[in-house]
């Protein structure tokens, strides 16, 4: 295999562990080091790794896992992820974890941070909010406060004291990630036969249950392999995907979108990993203030972030404006609030600017691939119909 072959199988392997096998290696390594899980959508992970700690991103059992213990934590009516958290949980899976922080997302998700204490899981279970006031000095100094809340908790068990140099530090090897992340992005706008989506899902989940050094060392030669021309190019739409942000589709359902006639060329899966635009900085003796300013100045548009002022759905557009997108595909996971109350804010906005959209629905166990692969194949071959008798009129 070439080096760029190897990277992606072992990113699949790792990916879809969902024993964290590489990250309980990692901590075995050291009686200091601490592991530390978060669910979807966005944790500072400079914070826990400034403490000689490991954030691993934990995204549900999928496909991989039936769900039988956790049906009983919650209802049917809600989505599929936090069930399957629960059933890791109690399987075992996230034995060996110090402690588990549960970001703000919505209404089911804050309360896993309840149900793990309830459980006996971890250390400490924490709910940690995020502003929503986006003045430095209220929304700043509530985010950082949380952050130090982190810290506390992590000290509790392993007595590291975490430095500003520490945290500038590991605010330099995270930024370095997500610029090397929208590096391949960039590339794949104009080449995406150069690297398959599926395989650059797998290359950024695998990001979320290793180290950030080896994971920055695996996307330079990513970005290596894929500066020069490889794969070749197909009669295929470019699309942006929309609606994914927290509970992530079976692998099957991204390979479909793009066997269906699509070249995925921007999307809010793993939205985690590529949330701060831009650099986080730090050098400036306060990195926490510089992570909350980030945040507060630089999120990317999403459902779980309060942006009076800012509209998203304009933000949605404009990205798929910036990348050349022919369409954009609205794949949300069934009874997710967040994603399907903004859905009708998307699809207004697109029918005033004139852009085009399909939407359809998934669970994170079931894909229902053929009826998705029919009616994506379709809403890319109409555009494409429509492109070809624009140019000949």
């Amino acid at each position: 295999m070439t080096p760029l072959e190897e990277i992606i199988s072992t990113c699949r392997q790792l990916a879809f562990d969902l024993n964290f096998s590489r990250a309980k290696a990692w901590k075995a390594q050291d009686p200091q080091r601490v592991l530390v899980g978060f669910t979807p959508i966005y944790f500072p992970r400079e914070v826990v790794h400034a403490a000689k700690g490991l954030a691993v991103g934990i995204l549900g059992a999928g496909d991989r896992k039936p769900i039988i213990k956790g049906d009983a934590y919650y209802q049917s009516y809600i989505c599929h992820m936090p069930r399957g958290i629960v059933e890791l949980a109690l399987d075992g899976n996230l034995d060996g974890f110090d402690g588990f922080v549960f970001p703000s997302i919505c209404d089911v998700m804050r309360n896993l941070s309840g149900m793990f204490q309830l459980m006996g899981k971890g250390r400490f279970a924490k709910y940690m909010d995020f502003p929503q006031n986006f003045r430095a000095e209220i929304g700043g100094a509530f985010y950082k406060a949380e952050m130090e809340d982190v810290l506390r908790r992590i000290e509790a068990i392993n007595g590291v004291q975490v430095t500003a140099d520490a945290l500038d530090r590991s605010i330099a090897l995270y930024d370095r990630n997500r610029a090397m992340l929208a590096a391949i992005y960039d590339i794949r706008q104009d080449h995406p036969w150069r690297l398959a989506y599926e395989d650059l899902y797998c290359i950024m989940r695998a990001g979320l249950v290793m180290p950030v050094e080896e994971h920055n060392a695996m996307l330079e030669q990513v970005l290596e392999a894929i500066g020069r021309e490889r794969g070749v190019p197909e009669d295929r739409i470019k699309v942006v995907v929309a609606g994914a942000f927290c509970e992530q589709p079976p692998l099957g359902l991204i390979k479909t979108i793009e066997a269906a006639g699509c070249y995925v060329v921007d999307d809010d899966f793993l939205l985690g990993s590529r949330w701060i635009e831009g650099a986080v900085g730090g050098g400036n003796g306060d990195p926490l203030a510089a992570i909350a300013d980030a945040y507060l100045t630089r999120s990317v548009q999403s459902s779980v972030v309060y942006d009076v002022g800012n509209p998203k759905e304009k933000r949605l557009l404009d990205l798929a404006r910036r990348r050349g997108a022919d369409g954009l595909v609205f794949a949300a996971p069934s009874f997710c609030d967040p994603a399907l109350l903004d859905q009708p804010l998307y699809f207004h906005q697109c029918e005033k600017e004139g852009v085009r959209y399909v939407q359809f629905q998934y669970n994170e166990n079931t894909g229902q691939f053929k009826v998705i692969k029919e009616q994506v194949g379709a809403f890319a071959d109409s555009i494409k119909l429509w492109e070809g008798e624009a140019a000949t009129a």
